[in-house]
């Protein structure tokens, strides 16, 4: 399996035990943590031609990718381990 780019423990590395405990114990950051997997999977794969799209979709997949880590950042931030 090829390395796929930001992924959340690489980008957040300080947070990786409370991203798992957040996993299991937050409803919505399990939502967020799973959309935003699929997400960067999916850019991973069209940036790599691996899965092909046009320009116009795979920008929508990043501003996609990047809300998405946007609003993980937040909760990260704003949650004390």
């Amino acid at each position: 399996m090829s390395h796929t780019p930001h992924e959340l423990a690489e980008d957040f590395p300080d947070k990786v035990d409370l991203i798992h405990d957040l996993k299991i114990k937050d409803a919505h950051f399990a939502r967020l943590f799973d959309e935003y997997h699929e997400v960067n999977g999916a850019v991973h794969r069209a940036e790599t031609d691996i899965e092909p799209t046009d320009d116009f979709h795979l920008n929508e997949m990043r501003r996609k990718r990047m809300h998405l880590k946007d609003e993980i950042a937040r909760i990260l931030r704003s949650t004390v381990a």
